[in-house]
């Protein structure tokens, strides 16, 4: 946890966080200047701090808009963000039409029915771990489990994960992946994360659409595939999309919340004894883990509007960027918010998932029923995690990851 106390630490800047994120300069924005000018790139736009303001612009899509400007902190062009657009680039009504058409994907019966998949890759893992003793947790765990879960309910073959794991590895951190890796051809900068790495999921996501219209399985892609929404079925390009955000998300959000939440238990032994002498508090647990990892640091929308948001005017076509990890630690909202508490109470809600506004986390079902099975393995396993070195932190201002935690894993 940062201590950094400057006025003028960048917020955008991955060094800002590479010791996690920067609580004390958040905190100071929240009392002095909750809606901050700032700038990316020499360009302005308003952070966004306070729990109350974030959900005010989540939940008003007309006044903020994700599709006008996308989500991006940086500005693309139009070439770019016709390129680029996903379902978190949209508002209504095409958003409305995406969102029905993975819906389907994603209802309680649907996730309840990848439960036992979850639960047999968390205990192989989990054994796994401690019987070699001295791992590294994100290898070990944290990013194993939701990525296998992910390839598995897609229907992606077993001998293509380990692939797929690189390529969501490479997004975040293209660095030193030639520009025509897997082929391809494409401008960086009309692709997600001007990655190469874009470009081989959505090729990766078009074969399997293709191979599931003749031959449909009982898999997430199939699902996907015939979905209807006013008789309309996902196109190859929102289905490519599709498919890239469900990897992208699917993986390294619930890999950012797993490997904080050990973290948090690392720091805090107490709140694992207390987990383990009292099982009933696992939801409330699986949210305080969410809450205190915020895996997506921030979001951008773009007022459609002159309008004004906690006494400050905000003009049309201004940048307004909501901070998740800002808002999850309000204290207004969450007392003690520094203190990692898994007897919190679950209400407010934590805003990691986006709140109740219409971009509200499609999966989130479903990285709550990860993390949820992983603390009863580890509950029934009795678990426990000691650190053995420094943990490193994922170069990104934008995901609250961590690249490697040695830890030596014990159980019983």
């Amino acid at each position: 946890m940062s201590t950094a106390t400057e006025p003028d630490v960048d917020i955008t800047d991955p060094a800002a966080y590479a010791d996690g994120i920067p609580h004390a300069v958040f905190a100071r924005m929240r009392r002095d200047e909750p809606v901050a000018r700032r700038l990316y790139e020499g360009r302005p736009f308003w952070a966004v701090t306070r729990y109350a303001d974030l959900v005010t612009v989540t939940r008003d899509p007309r006044t903020y808009s994700s599709a006008k400007g996308m989500t991006n902190l940086p500005d693309l062009s139009e070439e770019q963000m016709r390129a680029r657009r996903s379902i978190i680039d949209t508002d209504a009504p095409d958003h409305v039409r995406l969102r029905k058409l993975g819906i389907p994907a994603f209802t309680t019966h649907k996730v309840k029915g990848y439960g036992e998949v979850t639960r047999e890759i968390t205990r192989e893992l989990l054994r796994s771990a401690a019987e070699q003793g001295d791992v590294d947790v994100v290898q070990a765990i944290s990013a194993p489990l939701p990525i296998r879960v992910i390839v598995n309910i897609l229907g992606v073959p077993a001998e293509d994960t380990d692939q797929l794991v690189r390529w969501s590895d490479e997004l975040i951190d293209p660095s030193g992946v030639p520009a025509d890796a897997y082929g391809n051809t494409t401008p960086l900068e009309l692709l997600p994360f001007s990655s190469p790495a874009s470009h081989a999921l959505f090729e990766y996501g078009r074969s399997m659409r293709i191979e599931r219209q003749t031959h449909p399985r009982d898999d997430l892609v199939t699902t996907l595939v015939e979905a209807r929404y006013e008789g309309e079925a996902l196109s190859d390009y929102d289905f490519t999309n599709m498919f890239h955000v469900l990897v992208f998300a699917g993986n390294e959000t619930t890999r950012t919340a797993i490997s904080n939440g050990i973290k948090a238990f690392v720091d805090n032994p107490d709140q694992l004894d207390l987990l383990y002498a009292r099982p009933e508090l696992v939801d409330n647990a699986v949210e305080e883990i969410i809450r205190h990892a915020s895996p997506v640091l921030h979001m951008r929308r773009t007022a459609t509007c002159d309008t004004e948001l906690a006494g400050v005017p905000i003009s049309d076509g201004d940048k307004v960027v909501i901070f998740y990890c800002s808002a999850n630690f309000d204290e207004a909202e969450f007392p003690d918010p520094l203190r990692f508490d898994i007897t919190r109470d679950i209400k407010p809600p934590q805003v990691s998932f986006g709140a109740k506004g219409p971009h509200h986390c499609l999966g989130a079902p479903l990285a709550r029923m990860e993390i949820r099975v992983l603390l009863e393995e580890m509950i029934a396993q009795r678990t426990r995690f000691e650190q053995t070195g420094p943990i490193s932190r994922t170069n990104s201002s934008f995901v609250n990851g961590i690249a490697r935690f040695p830890a030596r894993v014990t159980s019983g």
